[in-house]
């Protein structure tokens, strides 16, 4: 079912937390069971119980659309049908975890694609997900945890919410929840308190859910502010950063690409990409060299930064050149571990940088990846 021009987009409400078992699916749940008090047509697209009785008592009385079931490797899979949610059209829906990859086999790759599909039909959504899946966190998060999350969502899609609104409780409350067997059952409880659930990892979660919950706060007024401002056109060109990211056939310029793009944000600045080749059509870079950046481009463009191919045999100056003539007042490249003669040629390729950049800031990103491609 396609909307049609007419049709007024759906809000979007996210309830962000920072752990499993802070109460996002609760507080969704209890939100929904007030808008059926209140005549509003609700309905459960997706939900996923875990085992936990109080959330699951939370759906009593509320319609559930049945999920749909996909063949994959000879297993039945179940994922939420959202076509079955457009057929019947209700006025909100409850879609539990946002960032969920879809089976192969299930139509589009993400929960959030599926989601935005029922936001342009004019239906409203309810959500849930945990800060350590925005794409931008995703080196952060890894660095002080250990874990690579790999269900992620770019940044732009949260950005897109009309509400976010954090769950909150202190890890001290939730591990006590964890070891009562509140959020697992025991042996994975036992598990997760060895792991991922110590208590200076969930404070360091927190304390990032918060400063997002805030910073999408800030925006939304920023933006409301920016709507009813009367601002010259070339006073504001005058105003704005914009960045410019040097990517690499490295897969280390993922964790480049992260960082620009969670600046960009916070500066609400524009955000470009290069690379930069002595062949426009990069004839001069092996097949897998050229995989790797035609990989990094296209990871660079779904979190929604303009990348370009530029020819030139001097990377510095074509890069510096290409910034200043567009603009850019700041320049991300990537510093390298790399030994020897790679090292030392790499210094010289980040000292001219910084030295014909003398109007720039530059910011130097250190490789602290396991050099772990984009999946």
């Amino acid at each position: 079912m396609t909307p049609d021009s007419t049709t007024e987009r759906g809000r979007l409400k996210v309830f962000l937390g920072y752990a499993a078992g802070v109460g996002k699916t609760y507080q969704m749940l209890s939100e929904a069971q007030q808008l059926k008090k209140d005549g509003v047509d609700v309905v459960i697209g997706y939900f996923e119980p875990h085992a936990r009785k109080d959330t699951m008592a939370l759906t009593e009385g509320l319609e559930t659309i049945p999920r749909k079931t996909v063949d994959y490797r000879g297993a039945r899979l179940d994922e939420m049908d959202a076509e079955a949610i457009l057929r019947r059209r209700p006025r909100v829906a409850v879609v539990d975890e946002f960032p969920h990859t879809n089976v192969p086999g299930a139509g589009r790759p993400k929960r959030w694609e599926d989601v935005h599909v029922l936001l342009d039909a004019g239906i409203d959504v309810l959500t849930t997900m945990n800060v350590q899946h925005l794409e931008s966190l995703n080196d952060q998060i890894w660095q002080s945890t250990g874990v690579r999350v790999r269900e992620t969502i770019p940044d732009w899609v949260l950005r897109q919410a009309d509400e976010v609104v954090m769950v909150d409780v202190t890890p001290g409350a939730l591990l006590n929840r964890l070891k009562r067997g509140v959020v697992y059952p025991p042996e994975r409880a036992r598990l997760a308190l060895e792991n991922f659930f110590r208590e200076p990892t969930l404070v360091a979660l927190r304390e990032l859910a918060m400063r997002q919950t805030a910073h999408a706060a800030e925006s939304r007024q920023s933006a409301e502010d920016g709507a009813e401002a009367s601002v010259e056109p070339a006073e504001r060109l005058r105003t704005e950063e914009r960045l410019l990211l040097l990517i690499e056939a490295d897969p280390a310029s993922a964790a480049l690409i992260r960082r620009g793009r969670r600046v960009a944000d916070y500066l609400q600045a524009e955000c470009l990409a290069v690379y930069i080749s002595a062949h426009a059509d990069l004839r001069d870079l092996e097949a897998d060299a050229r995989e790797t950046i035609q990989r990094q481009l296209n990871f660079a463009r779904g979190l929604q930064i303009e990348t370009r191919i530029l020819q030139g045999e001097d990377v510095a100056e074509t890069l510096v050149n290409f910034a200043r003539m567009n603009g850019v007042t700041q320049i991300f490249v990537t510093r390298h571990k790399e030994e020897g003669l790679a090292s030392f040629l790499r210094r010289g390729l980040v000292q001219r940088i910084v030295a014909l950049a003398a109007d720039m800031q530059v910011t130097i990103v250190a490789d602290r990846s396991r050099q772990q491609p984009i999946t």
